[in-house]
C-alpha cells in the first residue's frame, strides 16, 4: 500500500472499481426523497473535450455526489446528442457513414468523461441517433400529429375529438389554435368533402402540419437552416450564402402554447436573463388588426396589427414586407421593375440581419394606394426589409412621428410625418412615448393614450374595419431538414396526402444511400434510398426532424433508458418527475429551452408526464476562455525575438500553441519540432529565455489555445483538475483559463493526504479525542461546505478545505473523528483521494453512500477573546480571557495581571472600561 499520494494509480483504482460495481446505478427508491441532477447532453465533435467542457460537468457532479451524502436518490445520467451536420459535412467530405464518425467520438467522450471520476449512471445513457431512442421521437411526432389545440379547453386534444365536432356541428364554433385562412365548414360541407380535402383541411389544425413557408435555404449544405444558423446571410456552418426561399415544410404549431410558455417562466427558477429572452421571443402584444382596403382592388384588404390604433391619425404610409403575397398583383407597372429587383434583393437577407440592422434605410414604392380605415385618406404602399412575411401579417401601419424606424424611412423617403401626440420635437426625432395627449385626431383628440386606445378600438368594431387582438410574435417552428443525418419522419403520402405510419411499424429506420448529397434532381439525400418505399409502393417522407427533435424529450429517455414498450414508465414518470438542477450554456436560451418546453406542456396535456414545466432550477454555466499564447516573429526572417524585445523590431504576432509554454516561457526545441518551417527557427531572448505574449480569447483550434484535459489529469490527477476549475470563479461567469494556478491546487490534495500519515509516510490516524481548536476548524469547514453547495457556490469551499487543512496541519492533528467527517465533505469535489482514503479508514463500502456531516453551532461558537489591553486609550497587550467572565471579573484579573502592572508604573488607577468581546481601557 503506498504510503505517498499516487493519484495514477489512486484515479484508475476507483474509476475501475465504480465502474465494476457500477455504484451510481440507480434504481426508483420510494424511501428516500429524489433529486434529478442534468446535464445538457454534448454533441460528440471530433476534437472531444478542452478544459472548458467540463465545467458544468463538474458542478452537476458535485451537487450530485453532495446529494447521495444527504440522503437523496440521485438520478445523474448522460448521453449524446448525435444527429448533427458536423458528421453529415464530414460524410460528404469523405464518404463515410456518419453513424460511424459519431460513435468514434462518443467512445472518445466516455472516456475522456471517465477520467473525470463523473458518478453518471451510465446503463441509462441515451444517443439522439440510436433507433431505440428515436423510435420515440417518431412516436412523439405522431402524437402530435394526431392532435389539435382547443383554446376553450387551453389544451391539446386528439384530433378525433376535432372530427366529432365538425361531423356535428362543422366549425362555426370552433375554438382552436388553426391555419389563419381556415375556411368556415358546416356539417354538410364538411361531409362532402372527399377524403383528400377533409385531410388537408384537418392539417390546418394539427399540431404538426406541412405548409408552405418561407425558410432559410442554403444551396451548398442542401438544407433549411434555423435563423440562429445563420449570419450576416451566410451559414454559420462552412459561411455558404442562404438565401429566403418559400417551401413546403413540416411545421410544429408552438404558438399554440405562446400564452402558457410566457406564463410557465413564472413558476421555474432560471436566470432572469434567459426568461426575459423567451419572453422577447415570444413577444406578446396587446393591440387591434385594422384593415386597409387596397385603392382600385376592390376585394384586397391589407392586414396591420398595431399596438397603437391612438397614432390611426398619424399613418402616413403603409410597409409591406417583400415576401407580402399583394406585392407583384397591386404593385404598379411603371414601379414593377424596380420593386422586382428590390425584393430580389431583400429576399437573401437573413431575419437575423433584417432585425439588427437599424442604420441602414431601404425600400421601394410599389405605386399603389390604401385607404386609412378610420380618418378615409389615401396613403401610399411601400415595401421595405425591415417588415418580416414570418412576424405579425407582414405588414404595417407607418406612424413616422412616433416609431423610430418608421421616422428614419420616412426621413429618408421625404414622406409626411404628422404629429398625433403631444410632446415631442419631431423636427430631431420620432417621438415614442407611451404617455401623452392626442393631438390632431379628431375624436380621439384631448384623450390621453391608454384611452385612445380603448376608442379608437371601439370606433375600429363599430366600423367593422378592426377588432381588438393579442399577437405574438413567435412563428410556429420549421420542423424539416433536408439532409440525411437525422431522424426520418414517419409519414409516407396516399395520393399526396400525408400517413402515419403504424406504432408497430416504428422506428422506421435510416435507409443506406450512396452518397450524403442531395439527388441530381433537388431532392434531399434520403431520395437516393434504392426501393425505399412504405410497403413497396407509397413514398417516404424524405426530409430529417431538425437538430432539436431528439433533445426535447430526452430527459424522460433516462427516467426508463432501457424501456422497449413506452418512452418512459408511468412508475419512473411518477418517480423522478422533471429535472431539479439543469445546468448548460446560455447559448441554448431560446431554441432547446422552448421547444422542451413546448414539447413537455403537450405530453403534459395528454397525460403522459406529470409536471407541465421539464426543469425546475437552470444554472448557466460561463465559459472558460482561452490564455492565447503569442510569438513574434522579426519581418521577412525566421527569428523570433521575445516578448519584452519586440517593439525593437518591425514583427507579426502568430498564435503559438500553449501546450509548449510554460509559465509564459516557450520551450524552444518542441516549438522547433511544432511546425517544419520553424525548424530551422532563431531567437533573440531576454535573460536566456523566449517570453511570449498573452491574451485572453475564445478557446478554438484555430488559435492554438485549447488546452486538452487529458494532459492534465497526466500531469496533475482529477481530482486536481475538478477542484481547480470550481476554484477559477464563480460557476456563472466567464473567466480565462491559466493552467500556471493548477499546482497550488494540487499541493492542498498532497497535504490533505500527509494529514493521514506521519513523517515518515506511515499510517498515523488515532482514536483520539479531538480538541475544540480542531473541531472548530472542521465545522466551520463542514458549514461553509454546505452551505455553498446548497447555493451553487464553489469556488469558495475550496478555498475553505484549503484554509482547515493548513489549520489541521498547524495543530498537527491526525484524528479519526476529526479527518473522517473532513474527508465526507471533501468527496463531492476530490472523489478519488477521498474514496481511498475512506478505504484506508476501514470502510469496505464506497464512500458515495456515506452520511453527510452535520455541522453543529457550539463548536463554531468562540469560547474565548483576546482582548486588547489600552492604557490611556493606547494598546499595549493583549489578554485572554473566558467569554463568560463577567465585567467586574474580567476588570480584576487585569488588574491582578503582572503585565498589567508592568504597564501602570505604579500609578493609581482612575478607572477600568471593559466592553465585553472589544476592549479593555485602564485610566491612569
Amino acid at each position: 500500500m503506498s504510503a505517498e499520494y499516487d493519484y495514477k494509480s489512486i484515479e484508475q483504482k476507483w474509476q475501475r472499481f465504480w465502474s465494476e460495481n457500477k455504484t451510481f446505478k440507480t434504481e426508483i427508491d420510494t424511501s428516500k426523497p429524489k433529486f434529478y441532477s442534468l446535464d445538457m447532453f454534448p454533441y460528440p465533435s471530433g476534437a472531444g473535450l478542452h478544459v472548458g467542457h467540463p465545467l458544468g460537468y463538474i458542478a452537476s457532479d458535485i451537487v450530485s455526489r453532495y446529494k447521495r451524502l444527504k440522503g437523496f436518490n440521485v438520478l445523474h445520467p448522460m448521453g449524446f446528442d448525435s444527429f448533427g451536420l458536423p458528421a453529415e459535412q464530414y460524410a460528404i467530405q469523405t464518404g463515410q457513414h456518419p453513424a460511424v464518425t459519431t460513435k468514434q467520438n462518443i467512445e472518445r467522450y466516455i472516456e475522456q468523461l471517465n477520467n473525470l471520476g463523473f458518478s453518471f449512471d451510465w446503463d441509462r445513457e441515451v444517443r439522439t441517433s440510436d433507433p431505440s431512442y428515436y423510435k420515440w421521437t417518431q412516436w412523439i411526432f405522431m402524437q402530435l400529429f394526431n392532435s389539435w389545440y382547443n383554446n376553450d379547453t387551453d389544451k391539446a386534444e386528439p384530433i378525433e375529438t376535432l372530427v366529432a365536432i365538425l361531423e356535428k356541428q362543422g366549425n362555426i364554433h370552433v375554438n382552436a389554435a388553426c391555419d389563419e385562412d381556415t375556411p368556415h365548414v358546416t356539417a354538410d360541407a364538411w361531409a362532402r368533402l372527399n377524403e383528400k380535402e377533409q385531410q388537408d383541411f384537418l392539417l390546418k389544425y394539427r399540431l404538426t402540419f406541412l405548409s408552405e413557408a418561407v425558410v432559410n435555404w442554403c444551396p451548398q449544405l442542401g438544407t433549411v437552416l434555423a435563423n440562429d444558423e445563420v449570419k450576416d446571410g451566410v451559414s454559420e456552418r462552412g459561411g455558404y450564402p442562404v438565401e429566403r426561399k418559400l417551401m413546403k415544410q413540416w411545421m410544429m404549431r408552438i404558438t399554440a402554447y405562446a400564452e402558457r410558455l410566457l406564463q410557465g417562466l413564472d413558476t421555474i427558477d432560471w436566470p432572469e436573463p434567459v426568461k426575459e429572452m423567451q419572453r422577447n421571443w415570444i413577444g406578446k402584444s396587446v393591440g387591434a388588426e385594422l384593415r386597409f382596403q387596397v385603392d382600385g382592388h376592390e376585394h384586397k384588404h391589407i392586414t396591420v396589427f398595431t399596438t397603437r390604433i391612438d397614432t390611426i391619425f398619424g399613418a402616413s404610409f403603409v410597409v409591406l414586407a417583400p415576401e407580402h403575397e399583394f406585392v407583384s398583383e397591386i404593385t404598379a407597372p411603371e414601379q414593377r421593375a424596380e420593386v422586382e429587383e428590390y425584393v430580389a434583393w431583400a429576399k437573401n437577407r437573413s431575419e437575423r440581419d433584417r432585425m439588427s440592422d437599424v442604420k441602414s434605410v431601404t425600400g421601394t414604392f410599389t405605386g399603389a394606394f390604401a385607404i386609412n380605415p378610420i380618418s378615409g385618406e389615401k396613403i401610399p404602399v411601400w415595401i421595405a426589409d425591415y417588415v418580416l412575411a414570418g412576424y405579425g401579417t407582414g405588414a404595417v401601419m407607418a406612424v413616422p412621428g412616433h416609431d423610430s424606424r418608421d421616422y428614419a424611412f420616412a426621413k429618408k423617403f421625404n414622406l409626411p410625418i404628422p404629429e398625433v401626440v403631444a410632446g415631442g420635437d419631431l423636427s430631431k426625432e420620432a417621438f415614442a412615448a407611451k404617455e401623452g395627449k392626442i393631438i390632431n385626431s379628431d375624436f380621439l383628440n384631448g384623450l390621453e393614450v391608454k384611452d385612445a386606445i380603448k376608442a379608437g378600438i371601439q370606433r375600429a368594431e363599430e366600423l367593422g374595419v378592426g377588432k381588438a387582438r393579442i399577437n405574438y410574435r413567435m412563428r410556429d417552428a420549421v420542423f424539416g431538414r433536408q439532409r440525411y443525418w437525422g431522424e426520418p419522419v414517419p409519414v409516407y403520402y396516399k395520393d399526396g396526402i400525408p400517413a402515419l405510419l403504424e406504432e408497430s411499424e416504428l422506428p422506421l429506420v435510416l435507409p443506406e444511400v450512396d452518397a450524403y448529397l442531395p439527388t441530381e434532381t433537388g431532392e434531399p439525400p434520403l431520395g437516393r434510398a434504392q426501393d425505399w418505399k412504405y410497403r413497396g409502393e407509397f413514398e417516404y417522407e424524405l426530409s430529417t426532424m431538425p437538430g432539436w427533435a431528439g433533445s426535447s424529450w430526452y430527459w424522460y429517455r433516462y427516467m426508463d433508458a432501457q424501456n422497449d414498450k413506452e418512452f418512459a414508465s408511468k412508475e419512473s414518470i411518477d418517480y423522478w418527475q422533471n429535472v431539479d438542477l439543469y445546468i448548460g450554456g446560455s447559448e441554448h436560451a431560446t431554441g432547446h429551452l422552448l421547444y422542451s418546453r413546448f414539447w413537455n406542456k403537450f405530453l403534459f396535456d395528454l397525460g403522459m408526464v406529470n409536471q407541465e414545466e421539464p426543469f425546475k432550477k437552470l444554472i448557466n454555466q460561463g465559459m472558460i476562455q482561452g490564455r492565447s499564447n503569442f510569438v513574434y516573429r522579426i519581418k521577412d526572417t525566421n527569428t523570433f525575438v521575445s516578448y519584452g524585445l519586440k517593439d525593437q523590431h518591425e514583427v507579426t504576432a502568430l498564435h503559438v500553441d500553449v501546450n509548449i509554454v510554460e509559465n509564459d516561457i516557450l520551450d524552444l526545441e518542441r516549438f522547433k519540432a511544432w511546425r517544419p518551417d520553424f525548424a530551422e527557427a532563431e531567437f533573440i531572448l531576454e535573460d536566456g529565455k523566449y517570453v511570449v505574449g498573452v491574451e485572453i480569447e475564445k478557446m478554438s483550434k484555430s488559435k492554438h489555445n485549447v488546452v486538452n484535459p487529458d494532459v492534465l489529469v497526466e500531469e496533475y490527477g482529477a481530482d486536481t483538475l475538478r477542484m481547480y476549475e470550481m476554484f477559477l470563479g464563480p460557476l456563472e461567469q466567464f473567466k480565462p483559463w491559466n493552467t500556471n494556478g493548477m499546482d497550488g491546487v494540487y499541493k492542498f490534495l498532497r497535504r490533505f493526504w500527509k494529514l493521514f500519515m506521519d513523517e515518515q509516510g506511515n499510517w498515523a490516524v488515532t482514536e483520539e479525542e479531538a480538541t475544540p481548536a480542531e473541531l472548530k476548524a472542521l465545522h466551520k469547514t463542514l458549514k461553509k461546505v454546505e452551505e455553498d453547495i446548497e447555493r451553487f457556490s464553489f469556488g469558495t469551499s475550496v478555498s475553505q478545505f484549503m484554509i482547515c487543512v493548513n489549520e489541521l496541519t498547524a495543530l498537527k492533528t491526525k484524528k479519526r473523528a476529526i479527518l473522517e467527517p473532513l474527508t465526507i465533505a471533501l468527496a463531492p469535489y476530490a472523489p478519488h483521494i477521498s474514496e481511498e482514503l475512506w478505504n484506508r479508514l476501514g470502510h469496505k463500502e464506497s464512500i458515495t453512500y456515506a452520511t453527510f456531516p452535520e455541522w453543529e453551532e457550539e463548536y463554531l461558537t468562540e469560547s474565548t477573546f483576546d482582548y486588547p489591553i489600552s492604557v490611556n486609550g493606547k494598546v499595549k497587550s493583549k489578554l485572554t480571557f473566558d467569554l463568560k467572565l463577567s465585567k467586574e471579573d474580567v476588570e480584576k484579573e487585569v488588574l491582578a495581571s503582572e503585565q498589567v502592572q508592568k504597564l501602570l508604573e505604579g500609578k493609581p488607577v482612575k478607572k477600568v472600561i471593559v466592553v465585553p468581546g472589544k476592549i479593555v481601557n485602564v485610566v491612569i
